[in-house]
């Protein structure tokens, strides 16, 4: 596939994804965190725009003269943002404008392209294409969170993109052991990464046993049925106060009914089996959990050590390991610096890949990170113990 093909591919299925939706449904932002469909289409033609087209473009004009405004995320290097929490509020422009947006940012962009950009200027398109796909997997999990909290459980499509809620676990779980010693940690150069899966070194492990597959949502159920939500033995207290602030007694998107549990999905309200891989949980909820059990969260480094030795790409899994620089990183120079190193404080980094990842983020160094209370993303939990 050429590099053309491949930044056509990329902006087209952000559209695809965006295709069952109904004008009204561009502009959901029930949460803070989350962000409405609309607003993704634009911020990812806003990255294109400014960060390589006012660049490298010659006579290059910007589209509107408002958007850099509407459509930066946290860039504060490129000057002032709509506030994040109120990305919603924005009823215009409107859908039809940010597709006319798409559509000049795209015409653009095939001229430079076809033009043989230097490394610099294909490296920067890059970092775009991944940076789109990176929001592809959050326009999917806006929706879903968007729909949700509507009356009834409209359904966003019979046949999504993703196989949402039908991610089920068909082998026996068994028990690795990894033993101890020093191992390597981080991404080796080959291909694609972003500065956080940077600089390689070595880490040393004690002996440790990882579970082969993922939590299932049978497992979860007895969690909760012995009354695991309601016992503060097994929660750190910031955990145990979220709990108690949110009155939360379920995974997010469940439901207790006459018929039993159910949970939200993609493709509308379906009944639980209990050999699902379990989704939806916040840092805290999997910690608990674990405690539970009488296990643990790995680490990230234990998860990366032993990922050659199961199968996962279902749910990102929660670790046990703060979000923070590798020993040897280097934040880039400018608003790329932006990207990644300014967030590595007071966040929990998950590991693997889930069902609405983009395929070539599937590795195994990838640094996935968020709040410890969130749990609108795709994440689960993995079992690890010292013996």
């Amino acid at each position: 596939m050429s590099k053309l093909e491949r930044y056509l591919s990329v902006r087209e299925l952000s559209e695809k994804i965006c295709e069952p939706l109904a004008t009204e449904d561009f502009g959901m932002q029930p949460y803070v965190y989350g962000s409405p469909p609309k607003w993704h289409l634009a911020h990812t033609s806003w990255f294109f725009e400014t960060f390589i087209l006012k660049e490298n473009l010659p006579d290059y004009k910007i589209f509107d003269k408002r958007f850099p405004f509407f459509f930066n995320s946290y860039y504060q290097t490129m000057g002032e943002r709509q506030q994040r929490d109120r990305r919603g509020w924005l009823t215009r422009p409107y859908v039809d404008e940010i597709m006319a947006y798409r559509a000049h940012v795209d015409y653009h962009m095939r001229e430079l392209i076809s033009n043989n950009p230097s490394e610099q200027i294909r490296s920067l398109i890059e970092i775009g294409l991944h940076h789109e796909q990176q929001h592809q997997e959050l326009l999917l999990t806006d929706i879903k969170l968007g729909l949700s909290v509507q009356p009834f459980d409209p359904v966003y499509s019979k046949t999504p993109l993703i196989p949402d809620g039908k991610a089920i676990i068909n082998e026996e779980r068994e028990w690795i052991e990894i033993h101890a010693g020093m191992y390597p940690i981080g991404h080796d150069g080959e291909g694609f990464a972003f500065d956080n899966e940077y600089a390689r070194h070595q880490v040393y492990l004690n002996r440790f046993k990882i579970a082969s597959t993922p939590v299932t949502t049978g497992e979860f159920i007895e969690f909760i049925e012995a009354g695991g939500y309601s016992d503060f033995n097994f929660w750190h207290d910031e955990g145990w106060a979220w709990v108690q602030d949110e009155k939360v007694k379920l995974p997010m998107y469940w439901k207790v009914e006459d018929s039993g549990y159910t949970h939200f999905t993609l493709a509308g309200r379906k009944p639980i089996l209990g050999n699902e891989v379990m989704q939806h949980l916040s840092f805290y909820e999997a910690s608990a959990f674990a405690a539970w059990k009488g296990r643990r969260l790995p680490t990230e480094f234990e998860w990366e050590v032993a990922s050659d030795n199961f199968s996962w790409g279902s749910v990102w899994e929660w670790t046990n390991s703060a979000y923070l620089a590798y020993p040897g990183y280097k934040k880039p120079p400018g608003a790329v610096g932006e990207y990644n190193g300014k967030f590595m404080v007071n966040q929990m980094v998950l590991r693997g890949s889930s069902i609405a990842t983009s395929p070539n983020h599937a590795r195994k160094t990838y640094r996935n990170f968020f709040h410890a209370p969130l749990r609108w993303q795709y994440s689960g939990l993995r079992l690890a113990s010292d013996t």
